[in-house]
């Protein structure tokens, strides 16, 4: 930090990235805060933040591009390489006339489902030829990390043609058993639908859609997963149940019974996360609900039975599926989250307390 009015910001990055932060964020009135394990906390050693300093903190961050849409008081969003050679997502926003900075950091390294302790299924359904996986839950609950997992885990296993498209590009893939290709938004394409379109005719096998946000974006994903590829997005949603509504509820009354006929045929699985402080105090660790497209819970889709489906995966063992109560008991079980802590987040606790006893 050079002085009171400005914060050197590939040298806060580098602390922060170094104190294992996963967020970096700049508002008025504080100094800077970082989330550190799931909860936010301030950064020693820096003023509070002012107009001047977080003005001057977006100067160094931004393109002459993004500065315009900045100075319209648009929102901006865009990736930052610091001078480690560290990649961060930045989200600049304002909130009461005043500018502010949110900075996701970003691994350089992709890891693996096992780093991340995630179940074989989720390698299987990343195989498939064909088909819809959707990685879902709430913001921050680390979705964009699994699905660079599963890709990484086709990059290494499958001959094939991978495009992905996102906004913007968070994990730089480098070319191994498959082709790759990232499309950032705003830099390479316009939308995510109409990169959707676009990729069709670029001869892909897998699709990654970084977030299906609208009902164009949705029925391009549907359709591409129909038409033999395979395709991975995420959803602010928790729970296949809650995601299959979604989806659903986005078409008009008349063509509800087509999309459910549709996503019964194209449905590969559901990955619904949350990302649960460790006891240690070191880390978070993703608790899941996994459904798998079984025979069954294609027909409770395409009959519009989708409220059965809960009750089939935590039955659903053998297929690979399982409750995020289920898997929440597991973790306490076996120590990693406290009792407390997977009460808070967990769907019915008495569910939960009979899988907890039941180990």
């Amino acid at each position: 930090m050079s002085n009171n009015l400005t914060i050197d910001i590939n040298q806060i990055l580098d602390e922060v990235r170094a104190m294992g932060a996963s967020d970096l964020h700049f508002t008025a009135g504080l100094p800077p805060i970082v989330r550190l394990h799931g909860n936010i906390k301030k950064v020693s050693g820096y003023p509070d933040c002012t107009e001047p300093i977080i003005v001057n903190v977006i100067n160094q961050i931004t393109s002459i591009k993004h500065k315009q849409t900045i100075q319209k008081g648009l929102d901006a969003d865009f990736s930052y390489v610091s001078n480690s050679g560290h990649r961060h997502r930045v989200n600049v926003y304002r909130q009461r006339g005043y500018h502010a900075v949110a900075m996701r950091l970003l691994r350089n390294d992709i890891p693996t489902l096992k780093d991340l302790y995630l179940p074989d299924i989720l390698g299987e359904f990343a195989l498939k030829p064909r088909g819809l996986v959707l990685v879902t839950g709430p913001t921050g609950s680390g979705k964009s990390t699994t699905l660079a997992a599963m890709i990484d885990h086709i990059n290494r296993q499958k001959n094939c043609h991978i495009i992905t498209i996102e906004d913007p590009i968070e994990y730089l893939h480098n070319h191994k058993q498959s082709m790759l290709n990232q499309r950032e938004i705003g830099v390479d394409v316009d939308s995510f639908a109409g990169a959707l379109r676009a990729a069709l005719r670029e001869d892909p096998d897998v699709i990654l859609v970084g977030e299906m946000r609208d009902f164009e974006t949705i029925n391009a994903a549907v359709t591409a997963a129909e038409t033999g590829h395979l395709v991975l997005s995420t959803l602010h949603t928790t729970g296949a149940a809650d995601t299959l509504d979604r989806i659903i509820d986005v078409y008009p009354p008349h063509s509800q019974g087509q999309i459910r006929s549709q996503l019964a045929n194209s449905m590969v699985g559901v990955v619904s996360q949350t990302l649960c402080a460790t006891t240690d105090g070191k880390g978070r660790v993703a608790a899941l609900e996994i459904m798998a497209a079984t025979d069954p819970i294609r027909a409770m889709i395409r009959e519009g039975k989708i409220f059965q489906i809960p009750s089939s995966i935590a039955t659903g063992r053998k297929d690979g599926m399982f409750s995020l109560d289920q898997d929440l008991a597991r973790l306490v079980r076996n120590g990693r989250i406290s009792d407390e802590l997977a009460l808070s987040r967990c769907q019915d606790p008495t569910e939960y307390k009979r899988f907890l006893t039941m180990g």
